[in-house]
């Protein structure tokens, strides 16, 4: 491996470590701290998904994508299921999930190799480059973490305070 597939690949690891980890779970976490467990499974509609349903989502996507596709875990996921259910599942339990989804993801970058994001790997009915694995995720967990941040604002009138402290121009 020449100096540029590693720092490259030092690079992307460490990006999606600060995107998902570091942002986007907290930012989750937060998020449900502010509802109640009646908040966190509300739907407005038939047609929208509650808090609750979006973090199943993710956990159920991330294991999918990544730990099952890239990680080669069995693919256990059941996506409607995700979708499906009205709850209540406590919000300590939700949090208990996305922590050992950190743990779980954390264990798996800590062990990718450059070659692993260049390997197709089967996602789904796809095939998938690793790269294109870790860009999804990122990408899809913050887009729902948008969404539930967004929902948390409606409800509570509130100020997430994602970027306090930090002097943004």
């Amino acid at each position: 491996m020449n100096e540029i597939d590693s720092q490259f690949h030092e690079l992307l690891l460490a990006e999606v470590r600060r995107r998902l980890l570091g942002e986007s779970v907290p930012r989750l976490k937060k998020c449900l701290g502010e509802l109640t467990e009646e908040e966190i499974w509300r739907r407005p509609n038939e047609h929208s998904n509650s808090v609750g349903n979006l973090v199943l989502h993710l956990c159920g996507n991330v294991r999918q994508w990544l730990l099952s596709g890239l990680g080669k875990q069995p693919d256990t996921r059941h996506r409607q299921a995700e979708f499906d259910e009205r709850g209540p599942i406590a919000v300590q339990a939700l949090i208990g999930r996305l922590d050992e989804l950190v743990e779980e993801v954390e264990a798996l970058l800590g062990q990718l190799r450059p070659e692993d994001l260049l390997a197709g790997h089967p996602v789904q009915t796809f095939r998938e480059n690793g790269v294109s694995i870790l860009v999804h995720v990122v990408e899809h967990f913050s887009y729902h973490t948008g969404q539930v941040s967004y929902i948390v604002k409606a409800w509570k009138d509130l100020d997430l305070g994602y970027y306090r402290g930090i002097e943004l121009e």
